[in-house]
């Protein structure tokens, strides 16, 4: 029996791109919606609980409204949206966090992506932390831009069109 993998939001960046890492593996089978269908509640549940791991590729409110959809208690989820990076519940996806945290992650029937900004500031800043070398009630500020990427499918579309990269 292969391992399902649904991808909620795979019809965006993050979502095009699992699908483009997962299409030649063999030993998994990645359960597909129809773009017209993408916001068909029923269909959607149903993929989201047939799915051993669901990706969640969506903005705030939707990823929270696809996790409401769980009813399978074996249904793992990995959100990249931000909605669930604070939550106590769900287990932050970072594994070089502490000397636990990988471990974590493997049992974890919830994990948060931490987003490429926060990953770099938060591997920057703590082992300096641990080390005492910054304090943890230091107010630290990060600054950080974005590409052309964060603008999702439709503006890497126009991005990457030939009439329109003299426009970048």
């Amino acid at each position: 029996m292969k391992f399902k993998i649904f991808v909620d939001g795979q019809f965006g960046t993050t979502g095009l791109k699992i699908h483009e890492m997962l299409e030649n593996r063999s030993e998994l089978e990645v359960l597909k919606i129809k773009e017209e269908d993408k916001k068909d509640l029923a269909i959607k549940q149903k993929l989201i609980n047939e799915a051993d791991l669901v990706f969640l590729c969506l903005p705030d409110m939707a990823s929270k409204q696809s996790v409401k959809l769980i009813t399978n208690e074996t249904t793992r989820v990995i959100d990249a949206s931000t909605a669930h990076r604070t939550n106590p519940s769900w287990t932050y996806g970072i594994p070089e966090l502490n000397k636990t945290q990988r471990e974590e992650i493997q049992n974890s029937t919830r994990v948060s992506v931490p987003g490429c900004h926060a990953s770099g500031f938060i591997m920057a800043m703590n082992p300096l932390i641990q080390r005492n070398i910054i304090s943890p009630k230091q107010k630290l500020i990060c600054n950080s831009i974005t590409g052309y990427s964060g603008g999702g499918k439709g503006l890497i579309d126009i991005y990457e069109a030939k009439d329109n990269k003299d426009k970048f």
